[in-house]
């Protein structure tokens, strides 16, 4: 069981090579924000336009077949 244990510890410290320490990560967490605020302004506008044109194309379609 020891065995066992040594040898996951021994894997896994290669992985911690990979992970960037946590004050990098402010960085990164400051930046998806605000790409996510700006995005979500945009498809929030795009949204109501693409709604407009369906319910624009679905009255025409209705209005035709009556």
């Amino acid at each position: 069981m020891l065995q066992l244990l040594i040898v996951v510890a021994f894997s896994s410290v290669p992985l911690t090579l990979y992970i960037p320490p946590v004050r990098n990560f402010n960085l990164f967490v400051h930046t998806l924000q605000s790409f996510l605020q700006d995005s979500s302004l945009f498809s929030f506008r795009a949204f109501f336009r693409i709604r407009l044109a369906f319910s624009r194309i679905f009255n025409s379609i209705v209005h035709v077949t009556w």
